[in-house]
Order: structure tokens, then C-alpha cells, then sequence
């Protein structure tokens, strides 16, 4: 867990507590693929915008921050030796866009990190949201991991 921007220190106290919460629990929650592994490296940055979007440019082509980019180190079927060590990859997230995004949606800064960090865990996992079918399935399972840490419903104006 890497805190790169001192904004969020300000922006959300407990950021780093809550975040490295929210990714263990989407770690630990019937997840298929992080079964076998006798240990999962997963690499959680929070940064800013100027950060994120050099990111979004270098790595997608677009010139913009984002709320959250996964970068996954290995595919969903990369074959790991049992007992082996898995390297999932990077979450990072952009402290001024998580933080407008929670202003516009009225929502709490903590509850909206947490939210997008399970998102971004669950990219790393291989859950995709580029079909309907897709989107349904990966927003059951945050609706269902929120609800396990207090956070409310986070598509419920948008349904």
C-alpha cells in the first residue's frame, strides 16, 4: 500500500486502513482464483489526478484522469503452481476525481474509495463489465462486499 499524494491524508483520514480493508475482503470472498495461492501481492496506490493521468495517457490513450486503472500482472488463466505466490497486480486511484466523484454523487469519500477499490480488485480477478451480462454480475458481488463493510447500494440511482 502506497499513499503518493498527501491529499487524501486530508481528503479521507483513514484511507489507507479502509482501502487495504476493502481489497481483503474482496480477496477473501469466494474468489476462485486467489484460492490456491499460498500468499496474493497486490500492489494499492493512491495518488492524484496529475499521477493518474499520466497513467490513463501512457497505458490507454487517454490524455485524462480516471477514478481507478487496474493493471493486472497476470490473466485470469495464467496457471499458477499450487501454493505459489500470486502477483495480481496494481490498483490506483486519483484522490480529486474520487473526491468530486463522491461531491456529485453524495456520498462519502471513504464509502466511494471502498467501492472502487473492491472495482478494481475485481478487474485483477478478471470481472469485466463490457456486456450487461458482465456489468450485472460484477456489480452483484460489489453490492454484496459493500454491504459487508456498511456501505450502501452504490447503483441504486442509477437502476
Amino acid at each position: 500500500m502506497a499513499v503518493a499524494s498527501p491529499q487524501w491524508r486530508s481528503a479521507c483520514p483513514a484511507a489507507e486502513a479502509m482501502a487495504s480493508a476493502a481489497a481483503r475482503l474482496a480477496l477473501q470472498r469466494g474468489l476462485d482464483r486467489t484460492r490456491e495461492a499460498a500468499e496474493v501481492i497486490l500492489s494499492l496506490v493512491l495518488t492524484d489526478d496529475a499521477e493518474q493521468r499520466r497513467l490513463n495517457r501512457d497505458y490507454r490513450g487517454q490524455d485524462k484522469p480516471t477514478n481507478v486503472l487496474a493493471f493486472p500482472a497476470s490473466g485470469p488463466d495464467t496457471h499458477m503452481p499450487h501454493g505459489a505466490p500470486l502477483l495480481l497486480g496494481d490498483v490506483v486511484l486519483a484522490c480529486e476525481t474520487v473526491q468530486r466523484e463522491a461531491a456529485e454523487q453524495g456520498k462519502p469519500v471513504a464509502d466511494h474509495l471502498r467501492h472502487l477499490v473492491i472495482h478494481g480488485v475485481l478487474h485483477l480477478l478478471g470481472y469485466d463489465h463490457e456486456t450487461p451480462q458482465q456489468a450485472e454480475r460484477m456489480e452483484a458481488i460489489e453490492r454484496h462486499l459493500l454491504s459487508e463493510l456498511g456501505v450502501s447500494d452504490p447503483y441504486r440511482d442509477t437502476m
